[in-house]
């Protein structure tokens, strides 16, 4: 079982990239705790900023120094990081086209117990509708890991939302096939297009296995670059399929589902079932019991399909 979380896998690789590229600098909101970077800020101090309690003005100077040439990462939770500082990453950092990434650490519903106050489920629509703003959800480390290895190559802005707690692996360091704005195919059937991102990529991989023992054949895909999404593969995988399942830790109001619909809508239509968390304040729990109060598991995805094949 993996126990390292994708926000460790961004501070190993950017702890990595720092020993020679001097222009990175990590900033955080009183929460490199939260964020893994605890050991970036000890062994780069001058090139991490802590801003305490303040995301707005992390966002501005994020911003600020990105134009003096400098690869802004800035790691706040990504509940205040796409509310409280939205306007912020609106005009500071996309209108601008500032070199900063933003990263949404402990996303979608993964402070549990803490409440609405606390969880992002907003964050895929929001930041999706900032003209310049791509937007990514890693479904494990290892994606996570070469998701910002090719980011710091360019330098645009991005939205990268990973949640609290380690997630099991899908990948491995050597069997990852990885293409910046491209999803990944994880199986290939003839009945069922399963579309997953971020932490549902999981249980979407656990469904398709299930049903394949009854001899119904899905493809999955983990659509972790949701702006710019890879329409190609969705059309390409859609084209004679019964129907789809999308499933997404987020509002069923314009997350990828949304998007997907509309693709799929405009040039192939499908019949088509979003699962999401919904909307309204999710029960109180760790993930994997409002996952599964929600259905947002492999049982809540294989039910989705047999509703498509009925």
């Amino acid at each position: 079982m993996n126990n390292i979380p994708n926000r460790k896998a961004i501070c190993d690789v950017l702890m990595d990239k720092a020993e020679t590229d001097k222009n990175i600098v990590v900033l955080c909101s009183d929460s490199k705790g939260s964020a893994s970077m605890v050991p970036f800020s000890e062994k780069f101090p001058k090139q991490y900023v802590e801003m305490g309690i303040a995301e707005q003005n992390l966002v501005g100077v994020a911003s600020g120094l990105a134009k003096c040439d400098k690869k802004a990462y800035a790691l706040v939770p990504a509940c205040f990081l796409s509310t409280r500082s939205y306007e912020q990453c609106k005009v500071d950092v996309a209108y601008s086209n500032s070199n900063v990434k933003l990263i949404g650490i402990s996303g979608g519903i993964s402070y549990g117990a803490l409440g609405m106050t606390h969880h992002s489920a907003q964050d895929i629509a929001a930041m999706s509708a900032i003209p310049n703003m791509r937007v990514y959800l890693p479904s494990d480390r290892h994606q996570t890991k070469r998701l910002i290895e090719e980011l710091i190559k360019d330098n645009k802005p991005a939205y990268i939302r990973v949640g609290r707690n380690p997630v099991e692996d899908i990948y491995t360091e050597e069997n990852i096939e990885f293409v910046l704005d491209e999803a990944t195919v994880l199986k290939e059937g003839k009945d069922i297009l399963l579309i997953a991102c971020g932490e549902m990529v999981k249980p979407a991989i656990e469904a398709a296995s299930l049903l394949e023992l009854e001899g119904i054949q899905l493809t999955v895909l983990d659509m972790y670059c949701i702006k710019p999404i890879d329409s190609k593969q969705i059309l390409d995988k859609s084209k004679n399929v019964k129907g789809i399942v999308t499933i997404e830790e987020h509002s069923p109001y314009g997350g990828m589902g949304s998007i997907v619909n509309k693709i799929v809508s405009e040039n192939n239509p499908k019949k088509i079932i979003n699962l999401a968390l919904p909307d309204t304040p999710v029960i109180t729990g760790n993930s994997k019991e409002v996952f599964d109060h929600y259905g947002l598991n492999a049982n809540g995805i294989i039910e989705a399909v047999r509703k498509i094949l009925v």
